[in-house]
C-alpha cells in the first residue's frame, strides 16, 4: 500500500499560494529579473547602498586568482579524481560581506592568497526589514554579482514575526489557520511548542500543522523582492512541500541543512523517494543541495554519491562540513581526512566551512542571530570569521591542487 506524501488539500493550498504570488510562470520571471546587476544596482542605489556596491566593484579587482596560482605552481588535474566545491557560511549581511571582501583583496599582497567560495550561506533572519531595505539585495548582488559566487543560500526561520495583515491573508488565501500570537506593533508570530524560540525553534525546525505555508510563502516572498532564489529548508514537511511547490519554478531552490542532515543511507533513500514523488520532467528537484551529516563517514558520503547516480535524479550536490562552529558540535571536529577519501575515490562534493577550525570571537551559532543592532555592530568581527573561513577552504583546496583534485571557487577567483 502506498500512501500519498500530500492530500488534496495540501495540494490546493499550495496552488492557492503559488497563484496568490502570481503564478509559477510569473514568479520565475521575477526572479530573473530581480538577479540581473542592473536591477538591483538600480534598486540598491535608491536604498543607499550605492556607494558600497560601487567599492566592492573595485575590491573585486584585486583579488587574487586560482589561475595565477595553477600557472606558479605548474599545477594539473587528474580527471579521474573527485572536483570539490567551496562553500562557506556566515555571509550575515551587507556590511558583514563588504568587510570580507577587503579582507580577500588584501590577501593579494599576503603570504596566503584567499579564494572565494563558489557557494556562500547565509543565517540571517528574513525579517521585512532584511528583505525590503536593501541588506539582503545589497548583500546578494556583492556576492552573486560581484564575486559571482554560483550559489547564496538565505535561511528562512518560520518564527519571525509578521504584519498580522499578513496572516490574515495567507489564511484567506489557502483556506488554512495559524495558531499565533500578538506580539505587538501590529505584529504576530507562529506559537511554537516544541522548542520555541524567537528565531524559530533552533534554525526552524518546528513546522507545525500547516505551518510549511507560512515557509513557501516567505520564500516566495524574498525571492520576488530580491532575486534570491536559494534557502536552507528548516523541517521534512517542507522539503515535500517545496520538492511540489517548486516543480513548476526552475529558479527556485532548497538545500538540507546541517539540522536535518542526512546521517545514514536510510535517511538518504527517505530524500530520494520525496524527489521522485514530485520531479520535474527533466529529472531534477527543486532540492539541489544535500548536506550528509556530521557523523557520517566518508565511505557513507561515497555510498550516498553511488545511490544518487543510480536514481537518475539530475543537478543534486553533496555536502560535507570540514570545519564547524566550536558551540554547534563535537570539539575539535575536523573531516578533512575524510575529505580526501571522498575525493580520491572519484567522488565529487561540495566542501563546506561553517569555522576555520579554531575558537575565534563571533565564530559561533550565537553570532547567526544575534538582533539587527547588534550585527552591525560586530560587522568587522564577523567579516573576520568569514575571511578566515575563506582562507581555510583556500588552504584546503591548495592541498587538494597538489594531489591533482580540482577545486571550484567563485568566477572572481579566476
Amino acid at each position: 500500500m502506498h500512501y500519498r506524501l500530500l492530500s488534496d488539500s495540501d495540494l490546493k493550498a499550495m496552488d492557492s499560494l503559488k497563484k496568490h504570488h502570481g503564478g509559477a510562470r510569473e514568479i520565475s520571471e521575477t526572479i530573473k529579473k530581480m538577479r540581473e546587476f542592473s536591477t538591483r544596482k538600480k534598486i540598491l542605489a535608491e536604498k543607499g547602498y550605492g556607494a558600497m556596491i560601487d567599492d566592492a566593484e573595485q575590491l573585486v579587482k584585486k583579488f587574487p586568482k586560482v589561475t595565477d596560482f595553477e600557472i606558479k605552481n605548474k599545477i594539473s588535474y587528474n580527471d579521474s579524481l573527485g572536483k570539490a566545491t567551496a562553500q562557506v557560511s556566515g555571509w550575515q549581511g551587507a556590511k558583514v560581506t563588504h568587510h570580507a571582501m577587503k579582507r580577500i583583496a588584501a590577501s593579494a599582497d599576503e603570504k596566503e592568497p584567499c579564494f572565494v567560495a563558489s557557494e556562500f550561506i547565509s543565517v540571517v533572519a528574513l525579517t521585512d526589514n532584511y528583505i525590503y531595505n536593501g541588506d539582503l539585495m545589497a548583500t546578494l548582488a556583492m556576492s552573486e554579482n560581484i564575486m559571482k559566487a554560483s550559489k547564496f543560500c538565505s535561511a528562512n526561520l518560520i518564527g519571525i514575526p509578521m504584519i498580522e495583515s499578513r496572516f490574515q491573508e495567507l489564511e484567506k488565501v489557502t483556506g488554512k489557520t495559524f495558531e499565533r500570537k500578538d506580539v505587538g506593533d501590529g505584529f504576530s508570530q507562529l506559537i511554537l511548542k516544541n522548542q520555541g524560540t524567537f528565531f524559530g525553534n533552533f534554525g526552524g525546525i518546528e513546522v507545525a500543522n500547516d505551518n510549511h505555508l507560512v515557509y513557501l510563502d516567505g520564500v516566495t516572498r524574498t525571492a520576488l523582492a530580491t532575486g534570491a532564489d536559494f534557502f536552507l529548508n528548516p523541517s521534512w514537511s517542507t522539503i515535500v512541500a517545496i520538492c511540489y511547490y517548486g516543480r513548476d519554478i526552475p529558479n527556485l531552490y532548497i538545500k538540507i541543512s546541517m539540522l536535518l542532515a542526512t546521517q545514514n543511507l536510510i535517511q538518504f533513500r527517505m530524500l530520494l523517494n520525496i524527489m521522485k514523488e514530485f520531479i520535474r520532467d527533466d529529472m531534477t528537484s527543486p532540492l539541489y543541495e544535500i548536506n550528509i551529516g556530521n557523523g557520517a563517514t566518508a565511505e557513507t558520503f561515497i555510498q550516498c554519491a553511488r545511490e544518487l547516480k543510480e536514481s537518475g535524479i539530475k543537478g543534486i550536490s553533496l555536502s560535507a562540513h570540514i570545519y564547524i562552529n566550536p558551540d554547534l558540535g563535537m570539539a575539535g571536529f575536523n573531516w578533512t581526512e575524510n575529505m580526501f577519501k571522498v575525493l580520491e575515490s572519484g567522488t565529487d562534493m561540495t566542501f563546506k566551512y561553517e569555522s576555520d577550525g579554531t575558537a575565534r570571537e563571533m565564530d559561533t551559532m550565537e553570532a547567526y542571530f544575534l538582533p539587527e543592532e547588534d550585527r552591525e555592530a560586530n560587522a568587522i568581527k564577523i567579516g573576520d570569521v568569514v575571511y578566515y573561513k575563506s582562507l581555510q577552504a583556500s588552504r584546503d583546496a591548495i592541498s587538494m591542487m597538489k594531489k591533482g583534485i580540482k577545486p571550484i571557487f567563485g568566477l572572481s577567483s579566476y
